[in-house]
């Protein structure tokens, strides 16, 4: 019968509002300083592939904005990879830019390109490399063509299927844009068996 009249039930009150001890507060705070430490790699790869995935997305957007605008205008469109945000039809193209054009490739001498959107390859472009062509022509069928010069300061559209291998510091798991000769692109991932369905085809 110990404790069950009014003395235990006080007792008992008395006991859950004493709170913690400074003893038991500095364990609390030690295990989830332990478990923090431990979890925090993990957290950094993720943000790190989320930021490449964002990426990879960014550019892929804008290669199907170009063919679409190819199909769209009837006309040559390229998309170039520059260094820096200069939204303009006299940005350069660079073979390690993170950021891109889509413009009209001119027909006739003097007629001029214009720039129909411009991007970045995701927020955070800190650590993020992509590895491809700096140029890439679609014919007006939408389709990948060849041309020595698209108007990206000497850069050349190469006749060929492309790809684009997007990584980050940090990340392990880098991805893939790949564009057959159709200019219907889409992203893979290259570490995945050929038997999933995001796979990266095999050449």
């Amino acid at each position: 019968m110990r404790g069950r009249g009014p003395g235990g039930a006080q007792a008992r009150i008395a006991a859950a509002m004493r709170g913690l001890t400074l003893v038991e507060i500095a364990m609390v705070m030690a295990i989830m300083s332990l478990l923090l430490g431990l979890a925090a790699p993990s957290i950094r790869s993720w943000l790190r592939n989320t930021q490449v995935r964002a990426s990879t997305e960014t550019l892929l957007a804008g290669l199907r904005f170009a063919q679409a605008e190819a199909i769209r205008r009837d006309r040559q469109v390229v998309l170039v990879r520059t260094a820096g945000p200069n939204c303009t039809a006299a940005a350069l193209a660079s073979a390690a830019g993170v950021h891109w054009t889509v413009r009209t490739v001119e027909v006739l001498a003097g007629e001029g390109s214009q720039v129909l959107r411009c991007g970045a390859l995701g927020e955070n472009a800190a650590g993020i490399a992509v590895a491809g062509p700096a140029v890439l022509c679609f014919t007006p069928g939408g389709r990948l063509t060849g041309n020595a010069d698209p108007g990206a300061g000497g850069a050349a559209c190469v006749a060929g299927a492309s790809a684009f291998d997007v990584s980050g510091t940090g990340s392990d798991r880098p991805l893939r844009i790949t564009v057959p000769l159709s200019g219907s692109a889409r992203s893979c991932d290259p570490a995945k068996p050929s038997s999933q369905p995001d796979a990266c085809p095999t050449p």
